[in-house]
């Protein structure tokens, strides 16, 4: 559902929007409290967010030691270019952070 607050009649905002969804799944095997947990995944967020211009955060098992969900989120009016962006993230998560697994992940265009 989208709202638009004081739009100028006639105009859809929301036409050429294309807001693309990255859930990962992960397993971080060498955590052995949330407080690690935490300041494992925070170093992550944040690269993801400076190096991709996407917006990502925690959304569930955050009471899980070694595992979390993930979620990342770009807007853009080109749907391909989002699949893109990120398949790269995904791709990014699984390169660089080696002590981190992807289970598994779900890329979505809303």
């Amino acid at each position: 559902m989208i709202f638009v607050v004081d739009a100028p009649s006639g105009i859809d905002y929301s036409k050429d929007m294309v807001i693309g969804l990255l859930t990962l799944h992960l397993r971080m095997p060498g955590c052995h409290s949330l407080k690690e947990k935490r300041s494992q995944l925070q170093p992550i967020l944040a690269r993801l967010h400076r190096d991709f211009n996407i917006s990502a955060a925690e959304t569930d098992l955050q009471d899980r030691w070694q595992e979390s969900v993930i979620a990342c989120a770009i807007i853009s009016n080109d749907s391909s270019h989002n699949q893109r962006v990120l398949q790269q993230v995904r791709d990014s998560v699984e390169q660089t952070w080696l002590n981190v697994e992807v289970i598994d992940h779900c890329i979505e265009m809303v």
